[in-house]
């Protein structure tokens, strides 16, 4: 007998009931590229400000934010347009560990700031560590874990609590604002990603990740160029 529950199921790479319209692909799309564009604009006016005026000692850190930031979204973008495929299930890897990549990233030029304490050497490489750990788990063997891979997301997006004293000493307070901003939008756009039943939810977890990232990007801005100028 076949099933009447019209609930979302999955593989682990994509949708096998209830696929996403093309309205929901084309909406999550435009998010995509909208996202897309303003880090590139955004990243290279920050990187050439810094390079050439605020922080050119920050400017190899600030290289990979830029990257992860660009990789990540290009990546998911990819990944979210591409047709149910072998092709498709390749780039989940990608999407998913480019996303470890990415939270490492935003924490490297803060980190940055305080590199040259214990605590900023310590929590670089623990950051770096465990998001390296999850990439290679996200490539290796993407079919386990599942939604356990959200809580490691969560776990090493908040390890900055840590060092957060360290931080605020040496952060202008509207970068530090900018950062909590940021982490609660990421945080709170979760419930729309797991919301599997809601029309256009994974558009809507994708703003959710567009405006975390802008205020990210925005504190970064923040502390290496407008704060210093």
């Amino acid at each position: 007998m076949v099933s009447q529950d019209q609930s979302p199921t999955y593989s682990w790479w994509s949708r096998e009931q209830r696929p996403f319209s093309m309205a929901e692909v084309v909406v999550d799309a435009v998010v995509h590229v909208l996202g897309l564009v303003g880090a590139i604009a955004a990243g290279s006016i920050l990187l050439v400000l810094a390079l050439m005026h605020t922080a050119p000692e920050a400017f190899p850190a600030l290289v990979v934010y830029v990257a992860t930031l660009i990789a990540v979204l290009g990546v998911s973008l990819a990944y979210n347009v591409w047709p149910v495929s072998p092709i498709k299930m390749h780039l989940a890897r990608f999407d998913q560990a480019a996303i470890f990549l990415f939270i490492a990233g935003t924490y490297t030029p803060f980190l940055a700031v305080i590199g040259g304490t214990r605590a900023g050497a310590i929590m670089m490489s623990l950051v770096w560590g465990a998001s390296l750990i999850g990439v290679a788990l996200k490539l290796i063997v993407p079919q386990r874990f599942g939604r356990l891979a959200i809580l490691l997301y969560l776990a090493i997006g908040w390890s900055g609590i840590l060092v957060f004293q360290r931080l605020a000493e040496e952060l202008p307070p509207s970068t530090l604002w900018l950062l909590l901003a940021g982490g609660v939008t990421y945080s709170a756009g979760i419930g729309f990603h797991l919301w599997e039943k809601l029309k256009f939810q994974n558009a809507l977890w994708h703003v959710f990740v567009v405006a975390g990232a802008s205020l990210h990007l925005w504190a970064v801005l923040d502390c290496m160029v407008i704060h210093r100028l």
